[in-house]
């Protein structure tokens, strides 16, 4: 897994006006909690959060807080739902060795089966794993799965020191036959009589 090293800076102001002040000055309000101590409220510095947050369940080593630095794994990410910059950042606080539940994304390798088509219904799978060595994804391989085939999260091949915590029943995915269309019917509206459509017109104009 990717770990990145980060600054941090105390935050001493609340509020909305603090957090736009904040990030003007190009760094984002963050909360850093757990293992039963007080949250420290800090910012960190804008552009490297960014990228960082580019890798899913990054190891981020907080350096600036207490004592020394600090593990911690983003858990809420808020984002500026039209120009999506960060706005503020939940961090959990580990320990190398310690057990966490994250969401693994799932990927799909090898090819599907002549005339068959992929419907996958889950992208992202909860599983619990070593806060310091959480896998990338999980891979399914789809080569080999017949047409009607089903593939449920307890099917999936987990990385080495992972369990699954999503329900054991979830469909992952299903191969369908691509011959067989999945778009909904739609009826035809009947057809109205010549003579009727214009006598209801004339009907209207001279009701007026």
């Amino acid at each position: 897994m990717s770990e990145v090293r980060i600054a941090a800076e105390p935050r001493t102001e609340f509020g909305k006006g603090a957090a736009r002040r904040t990030r003007r000055a190009g760094r984002v309000p963050a909360v850093l909690y757990g293992h039963g101590t007080d949250p420290q409220h800090i910012s960190l510095p804008g552009h490297d959060l960014m990228l960082a947050l580019k890798t899913p369940n990054v190891l981020l080593t907080i350096e600036g807080v207490g004592d020394g630095a600090e593990l911690a794994l983003p858990k809420d990410v808020q984002r500026d739902p039209v120009k999506g910059f960060l706005e503020h950042v939940d961090l959990l606080l580990v320990k190398r060795g310690e057990k966490v539940v994250v969401d693994l994304p799932v990927v799909l390798v090898g090819d599907v089966v002549a005339g068959g088509q992929i419907a996958q219904t889950v992208v992202e799978i909860s599983v619990e794993t070593e806060a310091t060595h959480i896998p990338e994804s999980v891979e399914l391989d789809i080569s080999g799965l017949e047409i009607d085939s089903q593939v449920l999260a307890r099917d999936l091949k987990l990385p080495s020191g992972t369990t699954l915590v999503a329900d054991e029943e979830i469909l992952i995915v299903q191969i369908r036959d691509a011959s067989v269309s999945t778009e909904p019917e739609v009826e035809a509206e009947p057809e109205t009589a010549e003579g009727e459509g214009e006598g209801a017109a004339e009907g209207e104009s001279a009701s007026e």
